[in-house]
This record gives C-alpha cells, sequence and structure tokens, in this order.
C-alpha cells in the first residue's frame, strides 16, 4: 500500500514544481498540481487520457469547444486522448492529475509502446 497526504506535499512553485506521486510504465502516471492565485495550465492536451480531481480550492475548467465549468474540491473529470483543456484559478487550487496509460502512444516515451523505436 502506498499512502499520500495531499495536503501536507509541498509545491513551492505552484504550478512550476509539480509533484510526480506515482509512475509506472504500462499502467499510470499520478501527479499532484498547485496552482497559487492567477496561475494557468494554458489550453494543451496529451495523449493519454486525463483525471482531473480538484483537492482544494476552486478551479475554471474550460474545454477546446468553449465548455467552460466551475470546479470545487470533490469534482472530477475526465478528458479524452488529445483532447484540449485548459485551468486557471483566481484563488488558488490543488489538483490531482491521473494519466493512463502511462505513457500513451505518440508521447515521448509512448512511441515504444506502438512499437516504433526512436532514431
Amino acid at each position: 500500500m502506498q499512502h499520500w497526504k495531499l495536503y501536507e506535499i509541498e509545491t513551492p512553485d505552484g504550478a512550476r514544481s509539480p509533484v510526480v506521486l506515482h509512475s509506472q510504465n504500462g499502467e499510470s502516471r499520478v501527479v499532484l498540481i498547485a496552482l497559487e492565485p492567477g496561475q494557468e495550465l494554458r489550453d494543451h492536451q496529451v495523449t493519454e487520457a486525463a483525471l482531473v480531481l480538484v483537492v482544494s480550492g476552486e478551479a475554471r475548467i474550460e474545454t477546446a469547444g468553449g465548455d467552460a465549468v466551475r470546479a470545487v474540491a470533490g469534482d472530477l473529470f475526465r478528458f479524452d486522448p488529445s483532447e484540449r483543456h485548459a485551468v486557471s484559478s483566481e484563488g488558488g487550487v490543488r489538483i490531482l492529475l491521473t494519466l493512463a496509460p502511462w505513457p500513451g502512444v505518440g508521447h515521448y516515451r509512448g512511441d515504444e509502446r506502438a512499437g516504433v523505436t526512436a532514431s
């Protein structure tokens, strides 16, 4: 068993210091990200399916299609692989990001899973 106290883990530089809690090839990667007031994760996508759980605080979650949701602690979101989205916070937020499978095909290390070797 592994156990983490998400409120006690330090992220001194906000979005610039995400903490990888778990990472296993072929399984998943779990990352704790803290956005300080006013910080954001601008419009982006990942090659894996992404689950975003709001641990504390409040965020605005937006999709490329223009949908936006006010997210609070306990809200869980799922994004398909390559689905564009953005996360911002006026007052600060802690989110738990799970990427699966890790790494996804096409990710910087995911090419090996697709049977392609880097040259």
